[in-house]
């Protein structure tokens, strides 16, 4: 059986020893970008190997002429092939990617995997605290040196835009924008991380938060199928973006739970979008 969108802790835990297993420990904080591999140093999953979302999840935040791609642009295609290969990952791995924050961070791994043509990639529904809850303890060990994979970086599975083909969209609307930040920083309120509050015109909320339940795991798939279908019509036609192309990321991730695949990811997001002053921005809702 393999795992290409969630997997339960009580799965993992039950399955782990006959699958060809790579575990990514993906715990992040914007705010404090050393908190996560603290986390990992005070506990993860057992054998979980820990990756940084800005040093492999991530790729320069300009190019050679200057310009700004955002605070989390996507890396070298290349380079990040290799990064995996480094942890152990083959064509013929399940990966499971995991954090401490309903897959904000992981959901960034399964879709980038994706992006190189890897399509046994699931995030841990619940992470940490679900893993926990079975009872199961975390280890403070580090994993043995990983033998390296043989990943070959594949014909993506997933669709990206850039921010010409969102500027196109404003006169000839043909996507529909979701954006997948927190409702006040949607309107142009409470922005912390951007020098802009608003965001793109013509864009819908969806806060990628709402895709989750109280605990923490996704909703089931016949609710987020009733959600998501409030806010897209065809998944073909929508490009999901946030602040810096991560949380979008979840909402991806939800979508194809939902059984509604196909849409794009903006990688740049508000914070490319927003560094031109050119651009334009809505507010309120």
């Amino acid at each position: 059986m393999i795992y290409q969108t969630l997997i339960s802790a009580t799965e993992l835990k039950a399955r782990a020893q006959y699958l060809n297993l790579v575990i990514v420990d993906c715990r992040h904080d914007l705010v404090n970008p050393n908190a996560g591999r603290d986390a990992y140093a005070a506990g993860h999953l057992p054998l979980a190997r820990f990756v940084h979302l800005d040093e492999l999840l991530s790729g320069p935040k300009t190019d050679a002429s200057g310009r700004f791609h955002g605070r989390h642009p996507l890396p070298d295609r290349q380079q990040f092939v290799q990064a995996m290969r480094a942890l152990g990952i083959s064509n013929d791995t399940q990966v499971v990617a995991y954090d401490g924050h309903g897959g904000m961070y992981a959901a960034r791994l399964w879709w980038m995997l994706r992006w190189i043509g890897h399509a046994d990639v699931a995030v841990l529904d619940g992470g940490v605290a679900a893993w926990q809850g079975l009872g199961e303890p975390l280890s403070t060990e580090l994993p043995p040196a990983a033998t390296p994979g043989n990943l070959q970086d594949l014909s993506a599975l997933v669709k990206s835009v850039d921010v010409q083909a969102l500027l196109a969209n404003l006169s000839t609307p043909t996507l529909q924008v979701v954006d997948a930040r927190a409702p006040d920083r949607f309107r142009g309120e409470n922005e912390t991380m951007d020098a802009v509050g608003g965001h793109i015109p013509g864009a819908k909320n969806r806060f990628f938060k709402d895709n989750l339940q109280a605990d923490g795991r996704f909703k089931d798939a016949t609710q987020l199928r009733q959600e998501w279908l409030t806010v897209v019509g065809d998944p073909q036609a929508a490009v999901m973006q946030c602040g810096s192309g991560v949380t979008a990321c979840h909402n991806l991730l939800a979508l194809e739970v939902a059984g509604l695949a196909g849409a794009s990811l903006y990688p740049g997001s508000w914070s490319e979008w927003s560094s031109d002053p050119a651009r334009p921005v809505a507010t309120g809702n």
